[in-house]
């Protein structure tokens, strides 16, 4: 193990600042992905940032179900999960909505971006309550192992 250089106040310090910019390249990165889309980019254009977004949304999702930690604020429900959900959809539909529209590329703008938000929300909606729960399941593993 290599030695700390830094005290208690500065190691807390440093944590907080790779905090802040693991969620600056999150947000960062996201941002630029539906930019691109909007514009009407091919999928080679941005397929580098999706491909690190990816990376960083799974290693993410992966560390914290492992050490039991879900959300700060938010609870791991059908309620919240339905609603987040809602939100991505919706979103989902603004961008393609927008990137049909820039780019016309189908007659049918509403309905085809419709579809692709209607599809966004189930899959976040599946994979959210799938990861509630594992996350469920872990943290009851983690206070078996405390209890013992």
């Amino acid at each position: 193990m290599r030695k700390n250089n830094l005290d208690e106040m500065q190691e807390n310090k440093l944590l907080n600042i790779e905090h802040n910019g693991m969620w600056l390249a999150f947000w960062g990165l996201l941002a630029v992905i539906m930019i691109q889309i909007c514009l009407g980019a091919d999928f080679k254009q941005f397929a580098g940032e999706w491909f690190i977004f990816m990376l960083l949304s799974i290693y993410t999702l992966i560390s914290c179900i492992k050490n039991g930690i879900w959300d700060r604020r938010l609870k791991p429900n059908l309620k919240t999960n339905t609603f987040m959900s809602l939100l991505a959809g919706l979103a989902v539909f603004v961008i393609f909505g927008i990137e049909f529209h820039v780019n016309n590329k189908h007659g049918l703008l509403v309905p085809s971006a419709a579809l692709i938000g209607i599809s966004t929300f189930f899959l976040c909606l599946a994979a959210l309550q799938f990861s509630s729960y594992l996350y469920k399941k872990r943290k009851e593993a983690l206070e078996q192992e405390c209890d013992k």
